[in-house]
């Protein structure tokens, strides 16, 4: 009995399996790198600070909606509390609540972070960070932002100065009420523009790279 020829694939068929392949190979290279997640306008965040062993602790509220931002600041065994206080106008208030009734004000020519300040940032890939598996961004050389794969939230940003933000909590859609928004009234009273250690303590969180990030990161960055 004579065998049977193989049959060929016909030319049509082979040309379909190769623009099937190219076509699938094309939509790998080209797929887009994720983008961070645009902030919530309101939210509320426990943030543990590292800067060379230096610990402190910030509360921080973000109130886009309201055009404010508040950060509430606790060095390790530290004897007091320093509030500072951020406004959308560019009016920031840094004072403390004790006795000694200490208070800078300070004009300054952006306000508090836009929700989407990450737009254009730098996708670097994928680390695990403190048990988390995040997607890593780079902006301006000036931070590098950790946001969680599966949930979205901010886990970790750290900044070119080498100080690391840890978030313990991040809270959307929670709002400090607005009688704590206040600041006190020697603010508005008492300008002690030549008081050497006022100056010094406002001019750690207004320094120069910073301010290009707008308002919010000034209280997070060299305090």
């Amino acid at each position: 009995m004579a065998s049977e020829t193989p049959t060929k694939p016909s030319f049509s068929i082979l040309l379909l399996l190769l623009i099937f392949t190219i076509s699938l190979t094309s939509s790998k290279s080209t797929q887009e790198d994720p983008t961070p997640t645009t902030w919530p306008h309101q939210f509320h965040s426990i943030l543990f600070m590292n800067y060379s062993g230096s610990l402190q602790l910030i509360d921080l509220w973000y109130d886009w909606s309201n055009g404010r931002n508040f950060n509430i600041i606790q060095d390790q065994l530290g004897d007091k509390i320093l509030y500072d206080l951020e406004w959308n106008n560019g009016t920031s208030f840094f004072y403390t609540l004790d006795s000694n009734k200490e208070c800078k004000t300070a004009q300054v020519e952006v306000g508090i972070l836009r929700p989407n300040w990450l737009d254009g940032a730098n996708y670097l890939g994928q680390r695990h960070v403190n048990g988390f598996l995040c997607n890593v961004w780079e902006k301006v050389d000036f931070i590098w932002y950790y946001e969680d794969v599966v949930t979205k939230r901010p886990v970790q940003w750290v900044f070119y100065t080498g100080r690391e933000a840890h978030v313990m909590t991040f809270e959307v859609g929670a709002v400090l009420e607005d009688a704590k928004w206040q600041a006190p009234v020697y603010c508005f009273e008492k300008r002690d523009e030549d008081d050497p250690k006022l100056k010094a303590q406002f001019l750690i969180t207004t320094g120069s790279r910073e301010g290009s990030l707008d308002g919010l990161l000034r209280g997070l960055i060299d305090i």
